[in-house]
């Protein structure tokens, strides 16, 4: 299936137990009664108005993040997704992902998410070790962790798992014990993040205070490639740069975002990309989830930000997504989008400083030596 024939749902879920220190998503932590169903009514009828402005899509995958997606109920988990089948058609091969955290897994919740239809779980780990699970401000343990991927793997058809690597005090010989360890435990994908310091966390308080120090940068250099190289002997190689699997078994909707196919964001502060009328939208809903709720039941949605894409905006986002990809992105693909080329003399120029090439395919990608200077690449293929 061509990228510009994809189509996804993201489904944001804001709640979760405990706000993590190093988290900028939107996610609240919500003391008191709380009307689930109600609250789910909401999630079906932006899904109905959504469907309206772009009918007749055929559903590649669902993506239940947040946020905790596993505080739902099996239940409200099945009614999003009938809701969603309701009012486009649903591929029967979809993949179907929900987020999950190993303090919020028990074997019956579980089998109740398999059964409403999902059929992929990633768990929110973090860590294989006690006291970074502590700093990260997790709420499980280290044997949660494991019995819940173990039961993920016993109950879903495909599993993956989040490790933070390359934290403050953390040695290189740390995360190779750590990560030898995830990579018996993983079955076919799991996600390594560079641990960043995003503003508005507590973690960006702290480090401005001077109480967090990070890793420089040459030992965050040092931690990709580490990285890198014990995936690649693992039979589970990056095929994004922060996302690793077995060939088959990489994550079908994140694949989505980074070809550039097209989704709609479900829920409070959810983004999207639908095209209306042959134009490329951007949207944003309101991120506050009772504000979200009471504007959904009274104008059908909670978008609060709704901007038509320009064309060079579209093919910078393209860049930005696609280099992300071990695949690299398509030239001509390029051209179709932004109604421009990229110019010959920054490929010629980033080949000669062994940061790209271009694949028999003819797909221009980022070399190993590309992927720590990214955003730079980026900046001069857009150029």
């Amino acid at each position: 299936m061509s990228a510009n024939e994809l189509f996804g749902v993201y489904v944001h879920w804001p709640f979760c137990a405990a706000k993590c220190p190093y988290c900028d998503f939107n996610s609240h932590v919500h003391r008191g009664s709380f009307d689930e169903a109600a609250f789910v009514a909401a999630y079906e009828r932006e899904i109905a108005t959504t469907a309206g402005l772009v009918p007749g899509r055929v559903v590649n995958s669902i993506f239940f993040g947040g946020g905790t997606p596993s505080l739902m109920s099996p239940s409200a988990v099945g009614a999003i997704l009938d809701a969603v089948a309701r009012h486009w058609t649903l591929d029967k091969s979809a993949e179907i992902t929900l987020e999950a955290n190993p303090t919020s897994v028990e074997a019956d919740r579980f089998r109740g998410y398999r059964a409403a239809g999902v059929n992929r779980v990633s768990l929110g780990v973090q860590s294989l070790k006690p006291e970074p699970l502590a700093a990260l401000g997790r709420l499980h343990t280290v044997e949660e962790a494991v019995a819940a991927v173990r039961l993920a793997q016993s109950i879903f058809e495909r599993s993956s798992f989040d490790l933070i690597y390359a934290r403050p005090g953390q040695t290189l010989e740390d995360w190779e014990d750590e990560l030898k360890e995830a990579l018996w435990l993983a079955r076919g994908h799991v996600s390594l993040y560079q641990l960043t310091i995003e503003q508005g966390t507590r973690y960006y308080d702290l480090h401005r205070a001077g109480k967090l120090v990070m890793p420089d940068e040459d030992l965050s250099a040092d931690f990709y490639e580490l990285t890198q190289e014990l995936t690649a002997e693992a039979g589970m190689p990056a095929y994004e740069i922060s996302n690793h699997a077995r060939p088959g078994q990489e994550s079908r909707h994140n694949l989505l975002y980074w070809r550039y196919g097209e989704y709609a964001g479900i829920g409070p502060g959810a983004h999207g990309r639908l095209v209306v009328n042959n134009q490329r939208h951007a949207t944003a809903a309101e991120k506050l989830p009772f504000d979200w709720q009471k504007r959904v039941m009274e104008k059908g949605h909670g978008v609060v930000t709704d901007e038509v894409l320009t064309w060079e905006e579209q093919g910078d986002e393209f860049l930005v997504m696609g280099l992300r990809l071990k695949e690299g992105i398509s030239p001509a693909r390029f051209t179709a989008i932004s109604g421009r080329r990229i110019a010959e003399r920054q490929i010629a120029d980033l080949k000669g400083y062994g940061f790209v090439e271009t694949l028999p395919n003819g797909n221009i990608r980022v070399t190993d030596k590309g992927w720590p200077v990214l955003d730079a690449v980026v900046a001069d293929l857009a150029a």
